[in-house]
């Protein structure tokens, strides 16, 4: 089964229970499955090489997703095949004394990565439509930039529509845009909470707080949906990944990864005639020696 299935680029509107959250419907082996990531994390690591050479474009990749989704994990074992200094993970939590002083994008611009390296942002610019309007939702919330003096619906309509703006602006400016929803069920985050709190080595993840924000699940799961129909374009599509099974999850992300990258298609820079004289030079030196 294609990647092709989990993207949406905005030219419909999509439901997420229509997304599954497993592998079952795709009815894939998972040795394959396992064998596939491993090829793609080998071929990540040779396009991430030559995007880092050619210093042309960047990738910025984002992840979203409810608690417990697997956001960490997906992060650690899909980039471990490439070369850190050609990467930037970003996490972004509540915002700052310093950075509720400035337009909501600020500390986005600042963690954006350079032309020919890789971003990877866990969370982002997107929680200003999430964990925000939820909560506004609910009555009990304050805006993570300052309080805005208009009526709640227009707010967000209008920041969709920056967020929109946003990544066409970084599209136009060489940047590829992809975005990568964590599709987790409401069983299996149940499950994953459970071992967090029986699991000592998982207890600093977990937070009492955490259960107050699964009471939430219906609302999360309405502006997740809105999040996706809303920001979905061409230029930067959203992925709705299944993640009850990280083994495939990982290999989904890894897919759209290597899509990027394949469709960036980066080279190493051919060298100038006279930079390739002097080599030749050095060469004939160092084997003089």
């Amino acid at each position: 089964m294609g990647i092709s299935r989990y993207k949406v680029d905005g030219s419909k509107k999509v439901k997420l229970d229509s997304f599954p959250t497993d592998s079952k419907k795709d009815k894939v082996n998972k040795e394959e499955i396992l064998k596939k990531t491993e090829k793609n994390l080998q071929e990540m690591g040779l396009l991430q090489e030559r995007l880092y050479a050619e210093g042309k474009e960047g990738l910025l990749i984002v992840l979203q997703a409810i608690d417990a989704a697997g956001k960490d994990s997906t992060i650690k074992h899909v980039m471990s095949g490439v070369n850190p200094q050609g990467v930037d993970v970003v996490s972004f939590k509540a915002p700052t004394s310093e950075e509720l002083s400035h337009d909501f994008l600020w500390r986005i611009v600042k963690a954006l990565p350079a032309r020919g390296k890789i971003g990877l942002f866990n969370r982002s610019h997107y929680e200003d439509v999430l964990v925000v309007r939820v909560h506004e939702m609910n009555k009990n919330y304050k805006m993570a930039s300052r309080v805005v003096e208009m009526d709640s619906k227009e707010f967000f309509k209008k920041r969709y529509r920056h967020i929109k703006n946003f990544e066409e602006y970084l599209y136009d400016n060489s940047y590829r845009v992809v975005k990568i929803f964590l599709n987790v069920s409401k069983d299996e985050q149940k499950k994953r909470f459970l071992e967090r709190i029986d699991n000592p080595e998982k207890n600093w993840k977990f937070e009492s707080g955490d259960l107050k924000e699964r009471t939430l699940w219906d609302e999360y799961h309405q502006v997740f949906e809105d999040m996706v129909n809303k920001t979905s374009s061409e230029e930067a599509p959203w992925y709705v990944i299944p993640a009850d099974q990280k083994w495939y999850t990982r290999y989904l992300v890894s897919e759209v990864i290597v899509n990027a990258l394949r469709d960036i298609n980066p080279q190493f820079p051919e060298m100038p005639e006279e930079e390739k004289q002097l080599l030749a030079q050095c060469k004939e030196q160092l084997m003089q020696e």
